[in-house]
C-alpha cells in the first residue's frame, strides 16, 4: 500500500515536471529570433555594435555591408565631431561623430553614390544612436556615416540640418557601446575635427 502510494506521488510529480519542460519549451522555441544584421566598429576607444534595419533601409544598408564584408573600414577613423561648443552661436547645434574611410583612404572616390532613403521613406528618425549616412548632394553617399548623439530631428526630412530639405539617409542604430560614442565625442578636436583622428581598426559582420 505504502509503495504503491510513493509510486503514484512520484508518476504525478513526474509527469507535472515533463508538463513545464513541454510548455517553457515550447514557449522558448516560439520566441522570434532578432533577424537584423548587426555589425561591430572596433576603435581603439573600444567596441560599438550596430543593428542594421534592411526591411526599412534597403539601398543604404546592402551598400554598407558590401564595404564592411570588403574591408574598406579597416584602418578608417572617426574624424569629424559636432558638439555645442564648435557651431555658431545661434544655430540649432547638432551633435554627432562622423567616421568612414575619408581620412585615411582614397578608395571611396571612385564609388557609385547610394540612392538616397530619406526618412519619410523608411521611418528612422534621427534620435540618440542613429546611424546615417553623409552625404553632399541626395544620392551622393558612400561610405562616410555619422553617430547621432542625442536626438537630431534637424537631421529628418523636412529638417533644417540641409538646405535641400531631404535629411540624411538613417539606417541603423547603435544597441551597444554608446558610453564609447560618447567617450570619443569628447577627445580633442580642432575646427570640428579630432585631433588625432579615432582608429577605426576594423568593422565586422556578428
Amino acid at each position: 500500500m505504502t509503495n504503491s502510494f510513493a509510486y503514484r506521488k512520484m508518476k504525478k510529480n513526474f509527469l507535472l515536471f515533463l508538463g513545464l519542460i513541454l510548455t517553457f519549451g515550447f514557449v522558448g522555441c516560439g520566441k522570434k529570433k532578432n533577424t537584423m544584421p548587426e555589425v561591430k566598429i572596433y576603435t581603439t576607444e573600444g567596441d560599438i555594435e550596430i543593428e542594421l534595419y534592411p526591411d526599412k533601409a534597403p539601398k543604404s544598408v546592402a551598400a554598407f555591408l558590401s564595404y564592411v564584408d570588403s574591408g574598406y573600414y579597416n584602418d578608417a577613423s572617426f574624424y569629424r565631431v559636432l558638439s555645442l561648443y564648435n557651431q555658431p552661436m545661434g544655430t540649432n547645434a547638432t551633435e554627432l561623430i562622423q567616421g568612414g574611410t575619408w581620412k585615411s583612404s582614397s578608395r571611396h572616390d571612385n564609388l557609385p553614390g547610394i540612392p538616397h532613403e530619406p526618412t519619410s521613406q523608411t521611418g528612422i528618425k534621427h534620435l540618440n544612436g542613429t546611424v546615417s549616412l553623409a552625404r553632399q548632394e541626395p544620392g551622393t553617399a558612400t561610405t562616410e556615416f555619422f553617430i547621432c548623439i542625442g536626438d537630431q530631428p534637424g537631421f529628418d526630412y523636412g529638417g533644417a540640418a540641409n538646405p535641400d530639405g531631404q535629411g540624411y539617409a538613417a539606417f541603423g542604430k547603435v544597441i551597444k557601446g554608446m558610453d564609447i560614442v560618447k567617450k570619443i565625442y569628447e577627445q580633442p578636436e580642432e575646427n570640428q575635427y579630432f585631433d588625432p583622428p579615432i582608429r577605426i581598426r576594423k568593422i565586422e559582420r556578428l
